[in-house]
């Protein structure tokens, strides 16, 4: 590689008001009535610095992207000083996205105001439904009613920068509900949806005792549907879970997605760097809070990945992308010959999974319905 990809920043809250039983984040219920936030940043501005230095991070920042958790469990005076650091030791170049997500049961006006006034200049909504019920089961702190009174709320605030979490496949939903649910989303008009499937994931309540879901056909059915409204309403879908107006794409994710580089902040959290010698490394923070605030070593881990790693982390990123792949890039990126995964492309061409044109990669539509298929042949 001749210079580094672009560098992103991601700060991790650890703390929700209750934990989801579908959850797999590194998120800690809070049971207490106050929050050690002052400690918290000051360990994320330590956090922060000690990257900075070891890594010798030099490339101009991309985005942010605060995240949890519940970040909006934080006042904006604590994100203003942890902003006012960071442009102060690496610099935020003006206009860039930088993204808090909010949980609809934690917020009000003043704050939406107060996040945007520091420079928080998108919102990503963890909603997943508008139906109570739906809510009732997944845990969530919210009503239907509240969610919209929260995109309101943050829309009266002056963001006009706001992304839509939402779930499909959900306990017991019938295709109509599932449409309800983008439908009602879409009246509120958001400038991005993400819309993906609930997946039992292990270490949580669902994966150990497991609710009633819809069978795959329906599944499969609702994300057609689905797919087809979002389009036919403005959103396009430019990666597997994410629809966007034109001009409103994720910038922070894109950068994940296609394999750039990001500094990880805060308990747990993870990050890859590429650095001046050409190796690329991964590394993770101190999952646990309690042992997070009481270190002043936060890395918990960080290994250099193989040639292995390498080109199937970037297929892992890259094809869950809807856009082409461009092969010079995947060198680029990863440093490696194209030769290297001539093998994989083989049988997914021969799988009809994939087909190559011009020098780029392109899912089939039976590549992009099995993408894990697709996948599984670079491991």
């Amino acid at each position: 590689m001749t210079d580094s990809p672009p560098l992103s920043l991601y700060i991790h809250i650890p703390w929700c008001v209750r934990k989801c039983p579908y959850c797999d984040f590194n998120s800690h219920q809070n049971k207490t009535t106050i929050l050690p936030e002052k400690t918290y940043i000051n360990c994320l501005i330590q956090d922060l610095m000690h990257d900075l230095q070891q890594f010798n991070i030099t490339q101009p920042l991309h985005s942010i992207f605060i995240g949890g958790g519940t970040p909006s469990l934080f006042n904006a005076s604590s994100f203003d000083r942890l902003l006012a650091t960071i442009d102060h030791h690496w610099g935020i170049p003006s206009g860039i996205e930088i993204t808090l997500e909010a949980n609809p049961g934690t917020v009000e006006q003043q704050r939406f105001t107060n996040y945007r006034n520091i420079g928080i200049n998108r919102l990503s909504l963890g909603i997943q439904s508008f139906a109570d019920e739906k809510l009732k089961t997944l845990g969530r702190i919210h009503s239907g009613n509240e969610a919209i009174r929260a995109v309101k709320l943050a829309q009266d605030a002056g963001f006009t920068n706001i992304n839509l979490d939402l779930m499909f496949g959900l306990p017991q939903q019938s295709i109509q509900q599932g449409l309800n649910d983008l439908q009602q989303a879409q009246t509120l008009q958001p400038q991005h949806i993400s819309w993906y499937q609930l997946t039992l994931e292990p270490n949580t309540i669902f994966y150990k005792k497991p609710p009633k879901l819809p069978n795959d056909d329906d599944i499969f059915t609702l994300q057609q549907l689905g797919q087809s409204y979002l389009a036919e309403n403005g959103f396009l879908q430019y990666e597997i879970s994410a629809y966007a107006k034109t001009a409103y794409q994720c910038q922070h994710n894109k950068n994940y997605w296609q394999f750039g580089d990001y500094i990880g902040i805060g308990a747990g959290a993870h990050g890859k760097i590429s650095l001046a010698n050409t190796d690329i490394i991964r590394t993770r923070k101190i999952k646990q809070p309690d042992r997070y605030l009481a270190t002043n070593k936060f890395i918990a881990t960080k290994v250099s990945l193989t040639e292995n790693d390498l080109a199937f982390e970037y297929m892992l990123n890259a094809l869950r992308l809807n856009a082409p792949v461009s092969l010079k890039d995947f060198t680029y990126k990863t440093g490696l010959a194209n030769h290297y995964i001539k093998p994989q492309l083989e049988q997914a061409e021969n799988k009809k999974l994939l087909k190559q044109e011009n020098g780029y990669l392109i899912k089939t539509s039976l590549g992009q319905r099995f993408l894990n298929d697709l996948l599984s042949l670079f491991l």
